[in-house]
């Protein structure tokens, strides 16, 4: 936010491009009606459009950032039009639009905020080509990013839709919540207020705007927070001295998410762990020319494959506070209203033999099994806890307080015995070749999920490691390639189907079949 009395300050401009019908009249209206109530200077100009989707109608508003009362009768002299390279803020309800606007040489990297909507209404040119005539939305975010100082990019469209309000609310919320300008959300709050009719829903879309951008301002604070740590790591961070800076913004999330999921030994063997991959790519390639990309990966998805999900971690992630604002936040509980909220859990035989140890675990497992044998369904146990309430909170906490038995669990053992079969394999491929390592390190991705999907997800990766990895009569390159079309295939679809494919046409084995039981039904009277 600027506050200046300085006689020399210059006004603060922003540009608007809407489309018809999205209010951009509106926004500009209520700039205005906030500046006056905000005892400030201001100018808004507009330049209509055209029609059949050919171009935006824009609006241009200024401001002088001193107060009227503090410029002793002076007035201050504004601009009838934007000034190329001399805007401060562009907000645009649609991404062609703001491409077009960063393509006129208007907004400038040194200067300008750019907020604009990631959503397309595709023009007539598009639309009358016989195939997919949309243009590349990657590319048209990269022109805008490159013309920006600061860039905020969301889906207004559906944030305005979510809120069954128009983008025009929306847009005023990026706008407030982004500091350029020197106006207090309460006042902007007051004036939609004002609007009458559909205000309540114009508050609704002019919130989750606001919130968006403010997290988005507060990552980036602790992002520069962690830059400025990286300078000082020995005396800040002692832990993660050594390390090269390249690595060190995802090494550091990754130590505080394990220290997070157990405990600071856990997370002294996440730093062992990258520590044998970096040296192994140190040695690979002597010139670090990748930027330790190898382990920038392995930092990642090592941190998110050592924290894998179980009832105890979600216990855990479902009794926090911030959890708790956050429901509170979607729900839009009133200070006044009683908010209920009941968590359901449905754990099985397998969720609770991973928290057991092995012998006990095993015998569990077996007579989960048999029942499956017998055509049985597998054996679960329904819970509803009520989370509002002291018991309900009290329970969950004591579920989560079971990660400090989780160690000695089966199923930790069993997924350190996998990380570590995994981390060998990254520092085999490494030795053998720097692109083998670094997309035997990307199979990472393919861990996710909780129970059967986990369980899915761990067979593909061991499934790549042992058959397409180990290839023999094939040169490291071959079998980079061959590893980086079966990860993708993988990520297509849950059920492997792509995987398959790739797999057949790699000459690989293929998936093994589980057997499943056949469960007979008895006939019933309206059987046909």
């Amino acid at each position: 936010m600027i506050n200046s009395t300085s006689h020399a300050a210059r006004p603060l401009s922003v540009l608007i491009c809407a489309l018809g019908g999205e209010g951009g009249g509106v926004l500009s209206d209520w700039l205005m009606d906030i500046a006056r109530k905000a005892g400030y200077a201001a100018l808004a100009t507009s330049i209509p459009g055209v029609a059949q989707r050919t171009g935006a109608t824009t609006y241009f508003f200024e401001l002088y950032p001193v107060p009227i009362e503090q410029l002793a009768g002076r007035k201050p002299v504004f601009s009838l039009n934007p000034i190329p390279g001399a805007l401060d803020v562009v907000i645009a309800s649609e991404l062609l639009e703001a491409a077009r606007c960063a393509s006129n040489g208007l907004p400038s990297s040194d200067r300008t905020v750019f907020i604009t909507s990631t959503s397309r209404t595709l023009t007539t040119a598009e639309r009358t080509i016989m195939g997919d005539g949309r243009l590349d939305t990657s590319a048209l975010l990269a022109l805008v990013q490159s013309v920006s100082r600061v860039h905020h990019a969301f889906d207004m469209q559906r944030v305005a839709a979510d809120n069954a309000t128009v983008v025009s609310a929306v847009m005023l919320g990026a706008l407030a919540a982004s500091g350029v300008l020197p106006f207090d959300r309460a006042l902007c709050e007051e004036v939609i207020r004002e609007g009458g009719r559909g205000a309540q829903a114009s508050l609704h879309g002019f919130a989750a705007a606001w919130q968006m951008i403010a997290q988005k301002n507060q990552q980036a604070a602790q992002a520069q927070q962690l830059i400025n740590l990286i300078g000082d790591t020995e005396k800040k961070l002692p832990e993660l001295s050594g390390f090269p800076i390249e690595i060190m913004d995802m090494l550091s999330l990754g130590y505080d998410r394990v220290n997070d999921y157990q405990d600071k030994a856990y997370g002294q063997l996440y730093l062992s762990r990258v520590q044998s991959v970096l040296d192994a790519e140190r040695r690979a390639d002597t010139a670090s020319q990748n930027g330790f990309q190898t382990t920038r990966e392995m930092s990642r998805w090592l941190a998110l494959w050592m924290s894998f999900d179980d009832i105890v971690r979600v216990a855990d992630l479902k009794s926090r506070a911030s959890r708790r604002e956050r429901v509170r936040h979607e729900a839009r509980v009133k200070p006044s209203d009683v908010l209920a909220v009941y968590e359901h859990f449905k754990p099985g035989i397998p969720e609770i033999a991973g928290l057991l140890p092995k012998p006990v675990a095993d015998r569990l497992l077996a007579w989960d099994q048999q029942r499956l044998a017998e055509g049985k369904e597998a054996w679960s146990m329904p819970v509803k806890l009520a989370s509002h309430t002291v018991l309900g909170t009290a329970l969950l906490r004591l579920i989560a307080a079971c990660k400090y038995i989780r160690r000695f669990g089966i199923r930790y053992a069993q997924e350190q015995t996998l990380i570590e079969e995994w981390l060998s394999a990254v520092i085999a491929g490494m030795a053998e070749d720097t692109q083998l390592g670094y997309e035997l390190a990307l199979c990472g991705r393919l861990m996710k999920g909780y129970g059967a999907t986990n369980e899915r997800s761990r067979d593909h990766v061991l499934h790549v490691m042992r058959h397409v990895a180990t290839t023999e009569h094939t040169t490291p390159a071959v079998r980079a390639d061959a590893i980086r079309r079966a990860r993708e295939a993988a990520l297509t679809d849950e059920a492997g189907t792509q995987l398959d494919r790739v797999l057949k046409e790699l000459g690989a084995p293929a998936r093994p079949i589980k057997a499943q039981p056949i469960r007979w039904m008895p006939r019933t009277k309206n059987t046909n």
